[in-house]
């Protein structure tokens, strides 16, 4: 089955990885949208399809059936709201929006027009961390009180990073709202809502924002989860650890994962029989499109992302953020 579809923007860093699969899949990339002409040009040829400098006239192309946008995040809104009037299906980079009520507008026209949306959470798909899902909530670690996300790199110190995403108006922030979405949405995975947070956000490269944050939330059962993000730190791998008040357990991307519980008798026992992993995120896109099928990653899941971005964020800029109900 063959199915057309556009590239909306390679203003993000994963714009080419997302064409690179998007045609190993057998999908037909027969059109490009950027904002800047040049870029986008420049796109296009490599990709050997058209480019509209007219995004209206692009959603006009009765061939193309979906969307990937990978547009800055300020720019999301209003893109995806057309792409859904014009019944294209839709796959967006993190985070949806920058506001909750922006990501509303959003479901009510994903829903209104039913098209198939997809929101690219890779890590839930990573088997080690489907393991400590499983784990956790299998009752083996006892009553979970603790989560702790870090997710760094050294993008800003080595300068490797495209200068607009340390613009505010694009992008909403800095670490936090771009490597710390893959925090987030663990946390609101492992430990569900939050009810209040703290944040700490400091700018070592002197970047217009934060490039090493922390974030710190409660929870409604008393559990405590800490995000921390940043784009200053080198050879410090992916990690998450959930304590328990039976057991402990931690992943590191480079050692896999472990656990020690009372049903060890305290011994870390190192994971090697992980449950099966899901596709990439654009994979999943891809299935719902041909099958029919809900994407594990959909609105809903999209807006909570923002709703604990929007809060973190606050809290950056107050002594505290408390969610309403």
């Amino acid at each position: 089955m063959h199915m057309n579809i556009a590239i909306i923007s390679f203003w993000h860093v994963h714009g080419k990885s997302y064409a690179d699969e998007a045609m190993k899949a057998g999908l037909n990339i027969t059109a490009v949208w950027d904002e800047n002409t040049t870029r986008g040009r420049e796109w296009a040829k490599k990709l050997g399809c058209a480019f509209y400098d007219d995004y209206d006239r692009l959603l006009g192309d009765s061939s193309i059936v979906g969307v990937v946008i990978t547009a800055a995040t300020a720019a999301h809104t209003e893109l995806i709201i057309k792409a859904a009037r014009a019944g294209k299906h839709i796959f967006t980079e993190k985070v949806l929006a920058l506001t909750l009520a922006e990501c509303l507008e959003i479901k009510a026209a994903i829903e209104r027009y039913d098209v198939h949306f997809t929101i690219s959470f890779p890590h839930m798909c990573n088997p080690s961390l489907r393991f400590a899902k499983q784990l956790s909530d299998s009752g083996e670690l006892g009553r979970i009180h603790y989560g702790r996300v870090r997710n760094v790199h050294n993008g800003a110190s080595a300068g490797r990073l495209p200068a607009h995403f340390y613009n505010a108006a694009e992008c909403g922030g800095g670490a936090m709202i771009d490597l710390g979405a893959h925090g987030m949405y663990l946390l609101r995975w492992l430990l569900g809502k939050p009810i209040n947070c703290r944040s700490l956000f400091t700018k070592v490269t002197g970047k217009p924002v934060e490039d090493n944050a922390v974030c710190i939330m409660e929870f409604a059962d008393g559990a405590i989860g800490v995000n921390e993000t940043g784009f200053v730190s080198s050879n410090c791998p992916l990690t998450l650890e959930i304590g328990g008040d039976e057991g402990a357990l931690v992943y590191r991307k480079d050692l896999g994962v472990s656990y020690a519980s009372k049903n060890t008798n305290g011994k870390w026992i190192n994971v090697t029989d992980l449950p099966a992993g899901l596709p990439t995120p654009l994979s999943l896109w891809i299935k719902s499109l041909k099958e029919g099928v809900d994407s594990p990653f959909g609105i809903d899941d999209a807006i909570a992302l923002t709703e604990m971005m929007e809060g973190a964020y606050q809290a950056a800029k107050t002594p505290g953020f408390v969610w309403e109900n």
